[in-house]
C-alpha cells in the first residue's frame, strides 16, 4: 500500500470526523477539538487536534496536528491522556462534542430543503408557482 502524505492523512481524518466516524470527540477552549478516529480502510488509530474550520474545507485550520498509533488500544490510551490533561488544565469545554461537525465540505452537492429557495436562486427566480395542496379523492372538481 502506498504511503499517504501528511496532507492526505489530515484530509482523510477530517472526512471521517465530519461524517460522524470519530469514536470520541471533545471540545477544548479556544474553539479547539480533539478526536479519536480509526481509519476503517487501514485500521490505524489517530488522535486529531484542530481548530474550528472557518474556510469550509478550503484550508486546514491553524494548529492542526495528528498522532498515529500502530494499535487501536494505544490510540485510545493517548486520547484519554490528552483528555485528562485538558481537564486538569481547565481547557475541556465539552467531552462529547458535536460542535462544528460537518462544517467542512468533503464532497458532494450542497443539500437544500424545499424551504431554502430564495430570490437570489437562479433556478427559482421569477417562478410564481405556489405549492398546491392535493384535493381529497372524494371531493368534486371545481367548475
Amino acid at each position: 500500500m502506498q504511503e499517504r502524505s501528511e496532507e492526505q492523512i489530515i484530509s482523510r481524518l477530517f472526512e471521517l470526523e465530519n461524517s460522524g466516524q470519530a469514536e470520541q470527540r471533545a471540545e477544548l477552549t479556544g474553539e479547539r477539538f480533539i478526536a479519536l478516529i480509526q481509519d476503517p480502510d487501514t485500521g490505524i488509530g489517530y488522535v486529531l487536534q484542530h481548530g474550528l474550520d472557518e474556510t469550509e474545507g478550503a484550508e486546514v485550520p491553524p494548529g492542526t496536528e495528528f498522532y498515529d498509533y500502530p494499535t487501536w488500544e494505544e490510540a485510545r490510551l493517548a486520547f484519554r491522556q490528552l483528555l485528562a490533561e485538558a481537564r486538569r488544565a481547565g481547557e475541556l469545554v465539552e467531552e462529547d462534542s458535536t460542535e462544528g461537525i460537518g462544517d467542512s465540505e468533503t464532497a458532494g452537492a450542497e443539500v437544500r430543503d424545499r424551504y431554502s429557495a430564495s430570490d437570489e436562486d437562479p433556478l427559482t427566480a421569477g417562478d410564481d408557482r405556489q405549492d398546491v395542496v392535493a384535493e381529497d379523492e372524494d371531493s368534486e372538481p371545481a367548475l
